[in-house]
């Protein structure tokens, strides 16, 4: 993970801005994810079969782990649907485009959400993109640090970092045909580089819808009031219910990068370390969920992940 925070000022000069002079956006999350075998879900068992897991590894690295909160809690049901180019322009340019709904007893509940994200290993590349959209309303800016484990050996941890911009789909959003390249560029400024000028339209990536089923676990007490919401999930495809890839994941929100305890860093760190090792047979390296769609049907793009 990474030290301190990119967007303060260094000897008294001002901090460094967007073109039209919004301060650079900081990290104010952290977010730990192991990928899993998707077919290691078949039922809401396997979800607390893998939360036995999390407990044991927690207590022989002293976190807490609370599960209070969440007991009686049932699985969440979203779908996830990715947009892109024929030939996977945005992906290829570390862009990713979804829409995101959630469903309550089987019916889609509340409006569609759009996320919009750049997503890269350098984190000056990250913080310089100014993923702010053009829109006519409210939009929220996540921007976080992704730790991820090595892509070829357990134990490890490298970084991702996600500069992420999420708002409600409304049609004052996005009035005209919401997938031409022309209406992408209006309302997101920072795909011009990758689609202005063109008259192409963004479709379904592979044709596949996804089904996320989600289980909250409980919280993660690092220490040093650091804590973390964790959560596991399974991706799947609509209709044929194709178990894509599960993931584990707990994120922890601060006002201040540099402000969070190195000791409690550290404990999320050795956590997170051993937990793949006691869960190496559950665990898939290499991948995202994001890539397992986008190399669902072969010829794999160009990766930033």
């Amino acid at each position: 993970m990474t030290g301190e925070n990119q967007t303060t000022a260094v000897d008294g000069a001002a901090p460094r801005q967007y073109a039209d002079g919004h301060p650079l956006d900081e990290i104010h999350y952290i977010e730990a994810k192991i990928i899993l075998h998707g077919g290691r879900f078949t039922c809401v068992q396997n979800f607390f079969d893998f939360a036995k897991i999390v407990r044991k590894v927690a207590k022989e690295t002293g976190v807490d782990f609370n599960q209070d909160e969440v007991e009686g809690m049932r699985p969440q049901i979203r779908e996830v649907l990715f947009m892109d180019t024929k030939d996977f322009k945005l992906y290829n340019n570390a862009f990713i485009l979804r829409r995101r709904i959630n469903y309550e007893d089987g019916f889609p509940v509340g409006d569609p959400e759009i996320v919009f994200k750049f997503r890269h290993p350098d984190l000056e590349t990250a913080t310089l993109l100014d993923v702010r959209p053009s829109i006519n309303g409210q939009y929220r800016i996540k921007f976080k640090e992704e730790v991820l484990p090595l892509k070829d050996r357990m134990g490890g941890i490298r970084s991702l970092y996600s500069h992420n911009v999420e708002f409600k789909f409304h049609p004052t959003n996005m009035s005209e045909d919401p997938t031409a390249a022309s209406t992408l560029v209006r309302v997101f400024p920072a795909l011009a580089p990758v689609l202005a000028g063109t008259k192409e339209h963004v479709q379904l990536v592979n044709r596949t819808a996804v089904e996320e089923v989600l289980q909250q676990l409980g919280t993660l007490d690092f220490g040093k009031g650091v804590l973390a919401a964790s959560n596991v999930s399974v991706w799947r495809t609509r209709g044929d219910q194709h178990q894509l890839v599960g993931e584990f994941s707990y994120q922890m929100r601060m006002e201040r990068r540099a402000d969070v305890s190195a000791k409690a860093i550290q404990r999320s760190n050795e956590f997170f370390c051993a937990l793949q090792h006691a869960a190496q047979d559950w665990v898939s390296l290499g991948t995202t969920k994001t890539g397992a769609v986008y190399r669902l049907k072969g010829a794999p793009p160009q990766s930033h992940e």
